[in-house]
């Protein structure tokens, strides 16, 4: 589907910047934290809170509920801050639009559901209003697009994409994975999209929010999004990854550097023309070398089919695997690229091989 999607915030020269508490608690938090921003001469380009949490286990503090939005309706009164909340199905959109809420957003455990997408997409027919759209919470591109795609059906053409991350399996040091390779399919398809990093998401801590900020601007983001909040240690939900807006001014906004995409600078073009004609060259021979790898693995298979030999040889998958990794430090590449490159290169050996096994018993059916 051919899509003219058009940008929900104007672009800035400078990174666009959604801020607020991650969830509205009491007028006084709500407003006190819109002040801070205001007095530090923050530029907010949307003034968030989370209206109603959906959360994991029903005993945690699930929002504030439809009084929220008249806090948020005063911040934007009081500060000229444009606002946005997150809204989960037809209740939540009427209210939010009734109160002038400024740009809506669909949360990961609703752009999970085509159900609640298409609830919410139905509930915006008619309407002229800017929605974004945060990732589905397990790495599922099609899910994200789907719900691009069900937002723009119902009229809706300002439409922006919020990176958060993606659950997984296991310990590691961000709370959701960015998995940047999804977000960086999702742009290549969609390229006019507006895509946020909600870095705040993705980290679960304040650690980790810089880096991971300069990150997403050193792959062309629009913006952040960062969750700031006037007394984050105590905060009602997700204290550990907000920041006070002072230190959201310091010890980020401060740091961080814009990058150009260096289309409109001809001295960047005329010298890096030469370098990307050299990887046109290697990656053509990577396609054909990938190619004759499988040629030689169907004469493989075609041994193992003639001999009834299994196709995986755990010992002789690990011997490849081991001494590619041993190959990959000192060439500078690193050991998760390699294994993840090899993996699937092993699956698609295994796959040419199957086809092999299976034409025999496709041949004695017949």
């Amino acid at each position: 589907m051919e899509m003219q999607i058009k940008a929900p915030l104007d672009k800035k020269n400078r990174p666009i910047l959604i801020t607020g508490p991650c969830s509205a608690e009491t007028e006084a938090q709500v407003m006190a934290t819109a002040e801070q921003l205001a007095n530090l001469n923050i530029e907010v380009d949307l003034f968030r809170a989370g209206i109603w949490k959906p959360r994991t286990r029903p005993d945690n503090f699930e929002g504030i509920g439809f009084e929220g939005l008249h806090w948020l309706r005063k911040v934007k009164d009081t500060y000229g801050f444009r606002v946005t909340t997150e809204v989960a199905n037809t209740q939540h959109v009427f209210e939010a639009l009734k109160i002038g809420i400024d740009v809506l957003w669909l949360g990961a455990r609703t752009t999970v559901n085509p159900f609640s997408v298409q609830e919410i997409a139905d509930a915006l027919k008619g309407v002229d209003i800017p929605v974004f759209i945060k990732n589905p919470i397990n790495p599922d591109l099609k899910l994200w697009m789907g719900a691009v795609e069900r937002i723009y059906k119902a009229g809706i053409d300002r439409i922006g994409l919020v990176h958060r991350g993606f659950s997984q399996y296991g310990h590691t040091i961000y709370r959701n994975a960015p998995q940047w390779q999804i977000p960086i399919e999702l742009k290549r398809i969609f390229p006019d999209i507006m895509m946020i990093c909600d870095a705040s998401h993705i980290c679960g801590s304040r650690d980790h929010l810089f880096e991971v900020s300069q990150t997403a601007l050193d792959l062309n983001y629009d913006g952040v999004m960062l969750e700031s909040h006037i007394d984050p240690d105590n905060a009602w939900s997700d204290a550990k990854q907000q920041v006070t807006p002072f230190q959201l001014k310091e010890m980020i906004l401060s740091r961080l550097t814009a990058r150009s995409t260096g289309q409109d600078d001809p001295n960047f073009l005329s010298n890096i023309e030469d370098l990307r004609a050299r990887i046109d060259v290697i990656d053509k021979e990577l396609i054909q070398q990938l190619a004759n790898r499988m040629q030689i693995a169907e004469m493989i298979g075609q041994y193992k089919k003639q001999n009834n030999i299994a196709i995986l040889q755990p010992s002789r998958w690990n011997e490849i695997f081991t001494k590619a990794m041993e190959q990959a430090g000192p060439l500078g590449l690193s050991e998760e690229f390699v294994s993840k490159m090899l993996k699937a290169i092993h699956q698609e050996s295994i796959y040419h091989q199957e086809k092999i096994m299976r034409a025999e018993s496709n041949q004695q059916v017949e």
